[in-house]
């Protein structure tokens, strides 16, 4: 479905909140609302709603929860070799049920390219993020020599914080044997990643990952390598950008970062979060459409959505688990 087949029915039908009879109130994400089911079972419902500079912006864009789920199920199925996965089914392109993990309070982010955090830090003068010292003498946008890995902690408001791997263990957040298999699996994951975005020429630039416990078992949880959480470039004419100091063509959140920049927000105290005009909605469902097709090969078509009836379809998808 490319814009133009986008009508206002479509921009005015987004789901932006669920409640579904029957079960505990949800526990409502910046984009998920995840319902417990019992038998260690969760529902997790993908919304439209998108965020920002920690600020869930106050339009939803059209179909982005089928965007966003319908790629972390293809990509949970590409690494399920490598690592446990929180999927058990996606009944629904908004809706996965997922294994009930105790979540470990960390997010791993992997990064292959001085971009983003990393790069904002680099150009204060830091040459250690995170416990990783960096290399003298790199661009914005550059690749390191090998992917490295900058932790955070997971902050319940506001923004999350940097740590150092030294720290995680020395703070006994996580113990050291966990800890090295989830280093090791997200490297693993990552890998994969790349592999899967070269073919298709992107370049996966950066991702944040997320793990639990199940059974005692490490397993990846949220989401993986979706337009929310990871960083793509495209392949073709980066070297040449990067040679020229010019920015990558990129598939992410950040031109939504950018367009809020440009509009005076940055989450800010003070700061008026703007309108997003129903242009700039229906731009993000394309960059967001863009890239999954682009990296599953598929064509994305949208599974179209009544709020009258959704809750109650999602009872029933529920009422099966």
């Amino acid at each position: 479905m490319n814009s133009s087949a986008l009508d206002s029915n479509a921009l005015q039908n987004c789901i932006t909140k669920t409640d579904v009879s029957g079960y505990p109130a949800p526990y409502h994400g910046k984009v998920r609302d995840v319902y417990e089911l019992g038998n260690d079972k969760l529902g997790i419902v993908a919304s439209d709603r998108i965020s920002a500079f920690d600020h869930i912006m106050k339009q939803a864009i059209p179909y982005k929860g089928q965007v966003l789920n319908s790629l972390a199920a293809f990509a949970f199925d590409k690494v399920d070799d490598i690592v446990d996965t929180h999927i058990i089914d996606v009944p629904h392109p908004n809706v996965t049920i997922a294994k009930k993990c105790d979540p470990i309070p960390i997010e791993v982010v992997i990064r292959a390219c001085l971009t983003g955090h990393a790069a904002r830090v680099y150009k204060s003068g830091k040459r250690t993020l995170c416990g990783v010292v960096l290399p003298d003498g790199m661009v914005e946008n550059e690749k390191f020599d090998e992917p490295i890995l900058t932790p955070a902690t997971k902050a319940e408001e506001g923004h999350d914080e940097d740590i150092s791997e030294k720290e995680i263990l020395h703070q006994g957040i996580v113990d050291e044997d966990i800890w090295q298999e989830i280093r090791e699996k997200a490297f693993k994951v990552f890998e994969r990643g790349q592999q899967i975005a070269n073919k298709q020429g992107l370049i996966l630039v950066d991702t944040k990952y997320e793990f639990g416990l199940y059974n005692g078992e490490v397993t990846l949880i949220d989401e993986v390598h979706t337009a929310d959480s990871s960083r793509y470039f495209y392949a073709d004419g980066y070297e040449e950008r990067l040679e020229k100091g010019e920015p990558q063509k990129q598939l992410s959140k950040e031109f939504l970062r950018e367009w809020l920049m440009e509009h005076g927000f940055q989450g800010k105290e003070g700061q008026t979060l703007p309108d997003l005009p129903n242009e700039f909605r229906i731009k993000i469902y394309n960059r967001y459409t863009e890239l999954y097709e682009k990296l599953t090969g598929q064509t994305f078509t949208p599974t179209p959505i009544n709020m009258n009836s959704f809750n109650k379809e999602l009872k029933e998808i529920f009422d099966r688990y």
